[in-house]
């Protein structure tokens, strides 16, 4: 397995990286920094279509555009590099963090915890009405769906967890919760994740330097190490899906932390991925 670093960035909080096959460019945010990132792994371009004030994720809208979720409950629609208007879809006094699209265009998000309350999972439908799917969670993050479309994957990330839930693709309801994946002896707490063409799951592992792979029952198969510890998110890109994009954090642009905190990096690790969901959403 090679390990390349790709973009020398020094993200603070480098996340949520999906691959826009349209475009054949990879997004992702450094949250904290309020900057979606491109890149063009053909080119090897760089650059930051937009910087605000809290970027959390993204998700492709099905007309190719991007569907930004920010701070205190907002989203905006990203069009050709630009934020257009930004509507608050809930009422939150955080963040977003990881998000998802499912198979009818909803999107999976959820936001940090507040001092009063804990993290919340909302479903945010194609008409724009939103509906609460989990509330107390410590840090709501990676999520994903199996290959059939009929289990739907959710990481808490304080709680050393992955579950899963029967998920119905036509209303989007999600039930039957379970504990899929439990990881507290494994190093580093469960960040984001993906799920590739044959139905195995990709952690990320905060603070713990590495991808683990674990098959459709939760057996880990194998762990893949990056070489900085603050490992957030992964995602297949490329024309063909065959490369694992892994997203860190730590950087402080001050030359204090590692030298590969915040960076990108490329896994090549023998698997191809799955074009993402779309999202299709209307705001407003």
């Amino acid at each position: 397995m090679t390990v390349t670093r790709v973009v020398h960035t020094s993200c603070r909080l480098g996340e949520g990286p999906v691959w826009h096959p349209d475009e054949k460019r990879l997004y992702w945010v450094d949250i904290e920094s309020g900057r979606l990132h491109r890149y063009d792994p053909e080119t090897g371009a760089h650059d930051c279509p937009v910087e605000t004030s809290v970027i959390a994720g993204v998700t492709i809208q099905r007309d190719g555009s991007l569907l930004a979720f920010m701070d205190r409950g907002r989203v905006g629609r990203v069009v050709d590099g630009e934020l257009g208007e930004v509507t608050r879809i809930v009422d939150s006094p955080t963040r977003f963090n990881d998000v998802i699209a499912d198979p009818a265009g909803r999107v999976f998000c959820g936001t940090m915890p507040a001092e009063s309350a804990g993290g919340r999972l909302f479903r945010l439908d194609t008409d724009g009405t939103v509906t609460t799917v989990e509330t107390g969670v410590g840090i709501p993050n990676g999520m994903g769906f199996t290959r059939d479309r009929e289990r739907f994957y959710f990481t808490e990330t304080e709680a050393h967890t992955i579950y899963r839930y029967d998920y119905d693709e036509e209303t989007g309801a999600v039930s039957d919760r379970e504990r899929f994946v439990e990881s507290p002896e494994t190093p580093g707490l469960p960040d984001g994740m993906t799920v590739d063409s044959a139905g195995h799951i990709w952690s990320a592992r905060w603070e713990g330097g590495r991808v683990v792979k674990y098959d459709a029952d939760g057996t880990e198969l194998d762990r893949f190490e990056v070489p900085t510890e603050k490992v957030t998110s992964v995602a297949f890109g490329g024309p063909d899906l065959d490369s694992l994009y892994v997203t860190t954090a730590g950087g402080d642009g001050d030359g204090g932390a590692d030298d590969d905190a915040g960076a990108l990096f490329r896994l090549d690790v023998a698997a191809t991925g799955r074009p993402e969901f779309r999202s299709d959403v209307r705001l407003g």
